[in-house]
Order: structure tokens, then sequence, then C-alpha cells
């Protein structure tokens, strides 16, 4: 089809093609950075934790006043929740994985008196933990026994240097190995902490993901050869089977309260719960902007929808004209629908240099990754399907009028 008169058509009505050019080129923008946003938001939330979430359950408590006789206690409470119906392993960790705060992390160095930490990785302890959380060693050993430190002794240490007792040993995950060591064997090498505090690697876990802070390194987690108390911001954690976590769950508590009936319990949860608790914010995200997403596109839509049927009323005439001169229903059709693809292609064409410009916006101000390129042709494909889907009605309306009553003006 020749497009000269088209374009001559649309010369005559330059403000209202460039405003409709103008509304497709904002949409493309917003929709090609939104629908990237969403798939950030969907890959975060799906996220390998490393445990096994379908067979955790996790006790937390606050206590009142000073407890002298913390690890004792710690201690019985163990003995205890091992003592339940259907609990096949118990740890008190100081934290648990994607529970929305880290409270301990370690700045891992290579070499001593390294001024910048070569990263920052997520610390966990607990007596009994990897088997507890059912992660996986890939490499190396779970702790000794007589590795294994009280808090209580540590944090002292670390202040007065006192290597007896400081941990020597330490677990780290895949992610942090490759990191570090990247085509070597990770058994043995020694990481520096704190106050170039050597520790030796003596495992190789598979995933653990982080507390929070994903965007540091979601897998770049250690595990260090420490005991503690509850008091000491620690949860008790059990493993059980799926179907039994619930009564497990109820039976702990009565029998930790049993045991002090002062505690507070601060969290009783599965840890499906708590994954589910995590990525709230992200769900939440996801569906304010599929709504901004669809809103965006039945608008443009509407605004094709509209300025076409506003064109078909005042070229009636000129339809009736052509009709007349032997111009065939398919023609008409064509005409509008070439129309809508000039107007869409410029507008898109003008979206994705908006688009690109706004990712960079976004990577320079909230750490976003570049927008890849296959978004730009996903979005003009959507654009384009949307412009001759909203502009069919009005064209086919177009296409029916009969030529005799076109050229009468009626």
């Amino acid at each position: 089809m020749d497009i000269r008169p088209i374009l001559s058509t649309l010369n005559r009505h330059k403000i209202t093609a460039w405003l409709l050019i103008l509304q497709i080129a904002l949409t493309c923008a917003i929709v090609c950075n939104a629908v990237f946003l969403i798939h950030q938001r969907l890959q975060q939330m799906d996220i390998a934790s490393g445990v096994a979430e379908h067979e955790l359950v996790q006790i937390k408590f606050a206590y009142i006043g000073d407890r002298p006789d913390a690890y004792t206690q710690a201690q019985t409470d163990l003995a205890t929740l091992r003592q339940i119906p259907g609990a096949q392993a118990v740890a008190l960790a100081n934290q648990l994985p994607l529970s929305g705060y880290d409270m301990s992390s370690s700045g891992l160095k290579l070499h001593p008196h390294q001024r910048q930490n070569t990263l920052e990785a997520a610390s966990y302890y607990g007596q009994n933990l990897l088997a507890t959380l059912g992660v996986r060693l890939i490499s190396g050993r779970d702790f000794q026994p007589d590795e294994l430190l009280d808090l209580k002794a540590v944090m002292p240490a670390l202040h007065s240097g006192d290597m007896k007792n400081l941990p020597h040993t330490m677990i780290v995950t895949q992610a942090v190995a490759a990191r570090l060591w990247p085509d070597q064997n990770a058994l043995g090498k020694t990481i520096y902490v704190g106050n170039d505090i050597p520790l030796q690697v003596v495992g190789v876990s598979a995933p653990l993901a982080r507390p929070d802070n994903l965007q540091m390194g979601a897998q770049y987690s250690v595990v260090l050869p420490i005991r503690l108390t509850a008091t000491e911001g620690g949860s008790y954690v059990i493993r059980t089977t799926p179907e039994d976590r619930e009564q497990v769950l109820k039976s702990a508590l009565v029998a930790l309260k049993r045991l002090d009936p002062n505690r507070i319990v601060l969290e009783q949860r599965t840890y499906d719960e708590l994954r589910h608790g995590f990525f709230e914010n992200d769900r939440a995200m996801a569906g304010m902007l599929l709504g901004v997403i669809v809103a965006l596109l039945i608008v443009t839509a509407l605004g094709i929808a509209g300025l076409s049927s506003f064109w078909v009323g005042q070229r009636r005439r000129t339809i009736g004209v052509r009709r007349a001169l032997g111009a065939t229903r398919a023609n008409i059709l064509h005409y509008f629908q070439t129309e809508n693809f000039l107007l869409a292609t410029t507008g898109i064409a003008l979206g994705m240099a908006l688009a690109y410009g706004i990712n960079l916006f976004l990577m320079m101000h909230y750490e976003l990754p570049r927008l890849p390129g296959i978004y730009l042709p996903v979005g003009a494909l959507a654009l384009w399907a949307i412009g001759q889907l909203a502009v069919l009605g009005p064209a086919l309306r177009a296409a029916a009028v009969p030529p005799v009553v076109a050229t009468r003006g009626a």
C-alpha cells in the first residue's frame, strides 16, 4: 500500500498524532521496565534457601531478667525437644536463611592485614545446625565436638585476642568458595576474619541463602563452630516430617513452657511461613507493577480506539469517495491498520530509547541490573498487537460504511 496518502492525512492532524505517539512511547518505556522488574522479583522469590523448607519449625523466646544458667538451660531445652514425638533433629540457631534480618555477618579476607574485606558473608552458628537445617555438605566434613565453642567465651576473646577461645575452623558455601578461590579446592584454605583471625575451611556446603540483603550475594554464607543460648538471640529449630510440623510445634511450645513458664514467645512458625513472610513485599511490588502494566495497556488501547473512531467519523466522506472509486472493504480496513502501525512504530521507537534512559536512571540510583535487550522487542510486539486489536473495531465500522450514505455526508 502507498503510505503517502496516510502520511499526508497524519500531517494535517499533527498534534493529535503526536499525542498518541507520545502515549505509546511512554507506555512502551514503562511496560518494558516494569516487566523486567517483575521478572527480577520473581527470580528473587525463587531463590533456593538451601534448607529442608517443608520440614522445619522455628520457636523464638524472650526472657525476663538475667539468666546465669542460660547455657545449662539451653542444653536442657535441646534434650527435651529431642524427646518430642516426630522431632528428627533439633538445633539452637542464631539466625535462619530468609528470616528478614541479618543478626551476624563476617567480613572475609584472603590475607592478613588486608585493608578491605574480599566479601561480606552471613554468619550462621549453632550446635548440630547443618544436620537440622538439612544443608548438604558437598565436600569436607562437619565440625568435631571439640571444635565447638560457647559464644560467651568467644565474645571476650574477640577483644582480648585470646586465640584459645576463638574458632579455628569454618564451613563455607559453594558460592563463597567459588568467589574466593575460583577453580581451586577450598578445603584447607585459610580465611581471615575480624582482627585477622585465621579460620581453616573444613567443609564446603550446598547453597545456603543469607537471612537478608540478597543483593550482596544471596548465597554468600559461612558456618562457624559456636554454641549459643536462646537468651543470646537464638531460636530453636526442629526438623520433622511435613505432616507432623503443626503437632511438633505445639508439643515443643508446651514442653518449653513447662521447663520455664517465664518465657515470652516471640515467634512460632513453620519455615514455609517464614519464607512466605520474607517475600511479602516482593509479591506486593510485583502485583502493583502488574496492575500498572494492565492499566497502561488498557488506557493506550482505549486511546487508539477512541482516536481511530474520531477519525473514522471525520473521514466518512473520504471513505465514501474511495468506496465509490472501487476501494474494497479490505482496502479500507488495511488503510486504518497501516495508519495505526505507523503511529505505533514511531511511538515504540521513541519508547525504546526512553526505556533505556529509565533503566540507566534505575541502575544509577537503585543498583538495578541493565535492562536485557530481549525486553524491548517483546514490548514492541505487545504494543503492535494491542494497537492492531484496538483499531480493528473502528476500522471495521469504516469498511462497512455504504458508499452512497458516505458521499451524502449523512
